[in-house]
């Protein structure tokens, strides 16, 4: 994967904004301004994504290149390496995943402005 793939694949998912609010070399995707996807845009060597906490274990236990998120919560994120033994299709589905997750924690207000976007 490449970081335009990467760029493209969660940009076309409803509700999605990207954004430097860190810096400006960390790119942060987020739906309904809560964030769900980051990267470094000048090395792109990995991505953090939030992950349910028990499949966060269970993914690191089975991937090299999956570990506790790099300078998040160790228990919510994960620090996932791009271009090792992560299959890519694998990584899109972590995005899926992470996506999926701040989207059921949305407010009501949020979750029915999110629908209007779907539809």
């Amino acid at each position: 994967m490449n970081i335009e793939e990467y760029r493209e694949y969660c940009i076309s998912k409803p509700g999605v904004t990207e954004g430097f609010p860190f810096d400006q070399k960390t790119l942060v995707f987020k739906v309904m301004d809560k964030m769900f996807a980051l990267t470094d845009v000048d090395s792109f060597i990995s991505i953090n994504l939030k992950c349910d906490p028990e499949y966060a274990i269970e993914l690191r236990e089975t991937y090299e290149s999956i570990i506790a998120g790099y300078h998040m919560s160790k228990k919510h994120w994960n620090t996932c390496a791009v271009n090792n033994d992560l299959p890519d299709n694998k990584l899109f589905e972590l995005i899926d995943h992470s996506y999926e997750l701040i989207c059921k924690s949305l407010t009501k207000a949020k979750k029915e402005e999110l629908k209007k976007l779907q539809d």
